[in-house]
């Protein structure tokens, strides 16, 4: 029987929820990871191990692994550093299975990478040592590389993002970096369209050509048809081009789900405090709005960046956390929702995996 699980961090540790076959009758643990700060969670099918990335402000950062689906957990941090003279690295804000090693994007924004299932790290230093890193500036989450998008065949290739300067690019497997932020405007700078400077907050690959890529930034939401290389806007439609979340269908490439927010001076929540969840079913050519089950009035939440994931069911299921600690989930791909979980901590990611 397969079983879908929601690994879900929080401010306040991780959590695994059990949804069984029907993702109807869920399950909960008890605060896992020590009770660390957990921003993102993922699981490496070759490996069957479940990875924690996260920070702690007594001890820095670690990323927890678990081989029995959650019971036990081991973390390490060693190698996650710039050394004695670097800047101090806080907390992993990603971490990502991919080709046989393990990727930890952390803040301030760089990328580590294990070959030894997290045991120890070495920083992927080509990136911070793009020409552009001197004019890096932090959004208000803080100076963060918060996406790792793998190449699904190629080992060579990955895209990051990091905010507030945009995506990057390699080719090489990471032995060399390429802004990759052509079309996307910086609507808080003087020079609308710079090399690096965009606010990305979530970077999204569809699934039927690795170069078919979706973000949701600080100024929009955006498609991209060749890696990154040249991006177009895709917010007509949407009540706000502003939010954190995005996902895409694991078969249908054409679509996509976005959670608008309002703008940072209105308080980054759920415009007029009527919760949904927007779907496009044609590369953002077009938006519909699904509500039926979410809360339609003083809903003034908000959604953070890994909080929303896709299932591979069929239908797909759909998930997110909100930042006052509810799970909402839809098992017919986003047009009904119900209410999973209540009064968790401040959810700050939700990955859906299907275990057997």
């Amino acid at each position: 029987m397969t079983r879908t699980l929601l690994l879900v961090g929080t401010s306040k540790g991780a959590f695994i929820l059990d949804g069984g076959a029907d993702r109807t009758d869920w399950s909960i643990s008890e605060p896992l990871c020590e009770g660390w700060p957990i921003h993102d969670l993922q699981w490496d099918p070759a490996t069957g191990s479940i990875y924690a990335g996260g920070g702690s402000p007594w001890y820095g950062p670690a990323v927890f692994r678990s081989d029995d689906l959650g019971t036990t957990w081991t973390h390490s941090s060693e190698g996650l550093t710039y050394g004695d003279d670097g800047p101090k690295i806080p907390t992993v804000w990603n971490v990502t299975p991919a080709h046989g090693s393990i990727f930890a994007g952390v803040e301030p924004a760089g990328l580590f990478r294990s070959d030894d299932g997290g045991a120890t790290w070495t920083h992927v230093s080509a990136l911070r040592d793009h020409p552009s890193r001197p004019g890096w500036q932090p959004g208000a989450g803080g100076l963060i590389c918060h996406t790792i998008v793998p190449h699904p065949t190629d080992p060579q290739k990955m895209w990051v993002a990091i905010s507030a300067v945009g995506t990057f690019a390699t080719e090489d497997g990471g032995a060399s970096w390429e802004a990759r932020n052509k079309g996307v405007v910086d609507c808080n700078s003087p020079d609308p369209h710079p090399e690096t400077g965009q606010c990305v907050h979530k970077l999204v690959m569809a699934a039927d050509d690795p170069d078919h890529l979706f973000q949701q930034n600080h100024c929009g939401v955006y498609r991209s048809s060749d890696g990154g290389r040249q991006w177009e806007d895709i917010s007509t439609g949407l009540p706000s081009e502003f939010g954190f979340v995005m996902g895409t269908h694991p078969r249908d490439a054409a679509t996509a789900w976005v959670i608008p927010l309002s703008h940072p001076e209105e308080g980054r929540t759920a415009p007029g405090g009527a919760l949904a969840v927007w779907r496009t079913p044609d590369r953002g050519d077009t938006w519909e709005r699904h509500d039926v089950g979410l809360p339609q009035e003083h809903a003034w939440v908000g959604v953070l960046r890994e909080a929303l994931s896709v299932d591979r069911h069929d239908p797909a299921g759909i998930f997110f956390g909100t930042s006052t600690g509810q799970l909402y989930g839809s098992v017919d791909e986003g047009v009904t929702w119900s209410l999973v979980i209540d009064h968790l901590p401040p959810i700050w990611g939700v990955q859906a995996i299907e275990v057997d």
